[in-house]
């Protein structure tokens, strides 16, 4: 009999897009929204990020924030999605992005060099 093999690690990277018009109050807010999506208890790791000064043609530099996330599991990040706190997040601060894209991923859990 062989061991079932582990689920593989979610990861889920949302860029928002703010509009161009936007100011450093609504760039504050969202700003303030992202942080309080880290209390949701099942992720395992939470980073907001904005662009690096880095200039590569392949480097896209037109969002605003990233939020990148892992999960144990598909299912945890579907509890994630169904959170009070994510449902608050999206209620409450939706009008301060123009454009949400996400890429989700999965594999392996991370390993130490």
């Amino acid at each position: 009999m062989t061991a079932s093999a582990p689920n593989p690690l979610f990861v889920p990277h949302v860029l928002f897009y703010l509009s161009a018009t936007a100011s450093d109050t609504d760039r504050a807010k969202l700003l303030e929204g992202l942080q309080k999506l880290r209390e949701i208890p099942t992720i395992q790791l939470a980073h907001i990020g904005t662009p690096a000064a880095t200039d590569r043609a392949v480097i896209d530099r037109t969002y605003s924030f990233s939020w990148l996330c892992l999960f144990a599991s598909a299912a945890d990040e579907q509890s994630y999605q169904q959170h009070p706190i994510h449902d608050e997040f999206r209620q409450q601060y939706a009008r301060y992005w123009e454009k949400v894209v996400i890429y989700d991923a999965v594999g392996s859990a991370i390993t130490p060099h």
